[in-house]
């Protein structure tokens, strides 16, 4: 997974996991979906900028997801899904892919 960017994988899990849910009207294999993404992401963040990184980003990744609920009251579901992801990809990259 090492040549796979954290950013690319935290938005794949995040766009994923909606998708899954939503298309297969079972919110559980999207849950599944997002946290293997997490899981990944978390220990590439962990391997290549510390657990302190880790933990910092995996609470972002939790806090999109989390916040992408309430802001698809708003903007809707698909745009709130594209703007956490996006987010949660851009501070992944910044902090840990763009280091190579």
């Amino acid at each position: 997974m090492a040549g796979i960017p954290t950013a690319a994988v935290t938005a794949t899990g995040l766009l994923g996991g909606y998708a899954v849910a939503r298309w297969t009207k079972k919110r559980p294999l999207g849950g599944v979906a997002l946290a293997a993404a997490g899981v990944v992401a978390a220990r590439e963040w962990q391997q290549k900028a510390g657990n302190a990184t880790a933990v910092a980003l995996s609470g972002v990744y939790v806090a999109a997801f989390a916040g992408s609920h309430p802001l698809a009251k708003k903007i809707g579901a698909w745009p709130s899904v594209f703007a956490v992801a996006g987010a949660v990809a851009a501070a992944s990259w910044a902090v840990v892919d763009r280091r190579k």
